[in-house]
């Protein structure tokens, strides 16, 4: 096959994946009480653009899911401290930021750093403008969320891919 005809079939198996499943995860979502359905496409990006290493799905959904505790804690944090506002988020970045490239670094085979900093900062997005006392299950519902992101959007579309590459051929 040549390498135009290659790239048309990839071309269009994306895009069917693309179109098929992310919608059936934005309908189901909030069916299911997961009210911040739309994370899982930022972490499916995140996913694709380490390149669809399926090997990593667990080290990435781990660091999205500890930047998900991150803004909680970090939250929790600022909430309590008597400072300036825009004091209390410097030193909560600086400290917990330096903690999470240090832990994640220091252990590559189970973290992948990167999810851990976005999943942080889509945490933070979430539930930052928030009470502390508003928050209630918003991080439960984020952490599925970024984990449909991982699984099924961004392991799921490329599964659904390689099918029909390999059906269509054949």
């Amino acid at each position: 096959m040549d390498d135009k005809k290659r790239k048309q079939i990839n071309k269009w198996t994306l895009a069917l994946g693309i179109a098929l499943m992310p919608p059936i995860w934005a309908v189901l979502s909030s069916h299911i009480g997961v009210s911040t359905g739309a994370v899982a496409l930022i972490c499916a990006g995140l996913y694709v653009a380490n390149g669809n290493k399926r090997q990593d799905a667990f080290k990435i959904s781990a660091g999205f899911l500890l930047g998900d505790l991150w803004a909680f804690i970090a939250v929790h944090v600022m909430d309590a401290m008597p400072f300036n506002p825009d004091a209390e988020l410097y030193c909560t970045l600086f400290i917990m930021g330096g903690l999470a490239v240090l832990i994640g670094e220091t252990l590559p085979k189970y973290i992948f750093t990167p999810s851990w900093l976005c999943g942080w900062a889509i945490g933070l997005t979430i539930m930052g403008p928030m009470a502390v006392s508003e928050i209630g299950s918003l991080p439960v519902q984020i952490g599925v969320a970024m984990l449909a992101g991982v699984i099924y959007v961004g392991v799921g579309v490329d599964a659904f891919q390689r099918f029909l590459i390999k059906k269509l051929t054949k």
